[in-house]
């Protein structure tokens, strides 16, 4: 009897034994302290502060858990701080990043350096505006050529292939294109106008083919995805109602995963829009805008960066400035890209009907 009753006392008495939920900001606050004191009489950096107040927050926690809690509790507080200590360590790339281009780059942000070029600029700071119709020339063209081509891949694995020889052999060269790197498109594509152009031609719609030969691979996995994520149901009230199969994916298939399709085109954008190797080899680069996509070198804003800061010429300071610059307002443009699909993909997301 006596043990039946001690032992709801025994439960509540391991529940009340909790560490407060300010402790782990507290023994953050003093592993700081310790590893910040430590380290300016160490001569450390502020990377080698970092890792120790993070090691010492990890020891000093799991050691105040085990001494008030249990080894169990100890346990799930250790790996849930480490958990959020990879994360941190996933962001601190990415924030440094972020401080270091819009530090250098928002002071080039101006009227000037948004509408000018760089013809005809000597000893004074030019503009971008050149590399960003170049870029958005050469994306568009990858966009136009990519999308059809794997729109209708897609289409065909999903509703015609099937696990057929032809669908395999479909998946097995998209799943090589998407390792392809980035220069050996920009060869083929050099190779390529070489055969039908001539040797030595650099030109914008020879970009857009080889960033078309890095989207396409995204642009098929993705609409497959979306594709299969739409309900057979849906597909067969169609082909009930007479409906032929070419017009039910027009008409059903497609409007149904039409927001997950924009979204993995604006993130194929996303992913190609910043490569340098392959416009370097086929595109070349300017200091005039060029508006013509099938004649000329045409400039764009990864060789634009490329170029003023490992060769800066006379004006080193202006020029690398200027590569911060152009830096900032590509991110800024791939953000965009980003937002877009989100919005994208609330608007043609299909409704529910409440």
């Amino acid at each position: 009897m006596t043990s039946l009753q001690t032992a709801p006392d025994t439960i509540a008495q391991a529940r009340v034994r909790r560490l407060p939920r300010f402790a782990p900001a507290i023994a953050g606050a003093v592993a700081l302290a310790a590893g910040t004191l430590l380290g300016i009489s160490l001569g450390w950096n502020v990377a080698g502060i970092v890792v120790v107040a993070v090691l010492l927050y990890l020891v000093g926690l799991n050691i105040w858990s085990r001494l008030v809690e249990n080894a169990r509790a100890a346990t799930d507080r250790m790996m849930t701080s480490l958990i959020w200590v990879a994360l941190g360590l996933a962001f601190i790339p990415l924030v440094s990043l972020l401080y270091k281009v819009i530090t250098k780059g928002a002071p080039q942000l101006n009227g000037r350096f948004l509408t000018w070029t760089m013809r005809n600029v000597i000893g004074e700071p030019g503009g971008i505006y050149h590399a960003i119709i170049g870029t958005l020339l050469i994306t568009l063209a990858a966009t136009v050529i990519s999308v059809p081509v794997g729109l209708l891949s897609a289409i065909y694995l999903v509703e015609y292939g099937g696990e057929s020889r032809m669908a395999r052999w479909i998946r097995f060269l998209v799943d090589v294109m998407t390792g392809i790197p980035s220069i050996v498109a920009g060869l083929f594509a050099y190779a390529l106008f070489a055969i039908v152009v001539g040797p030595g031609t650099q030109f914008g719609i020879g970009g857009g083919v080889a960033l078309s030969l890095l989207m396409i691979p995204i642009v098929v996995r993705s609409t497959e995805e979306m594709l299969k994520l739409v309900p057979n149901d849906l597909r067969e009230a169609s082909y009930a109602l007479g409906v032929p199969k070419w017009k039910t994916i027009v008409r059903v298939v497609l409007p149904t995963a039409m927001a997950g399709i924009i979204t993995g085109v604006t993130l194929a954008i996303a992913r190609v829009i910043g490569e340098t190797a392959p416009l370097l080899i086929i595109c070349g680069n300017t200091d005039s805008s060029n508006f013509n996509l099938f004649g000329g070198q045409m400039a764009s804003l990864p060789v634009f960066i490329y170029s003023s800061y490992t060769q800066p010429g006379r004006n080193p300071e202006i020029l690398q400035n200027m590569a911060w610059g152009g830096a900032l307002v590509l991110i800024i443009i791939v953000m965009a890209l980003n937002l877009i699909a989100r919005i994208a993909g609330r608007i043609f997301a299909p409704k529910t009907g409440h």
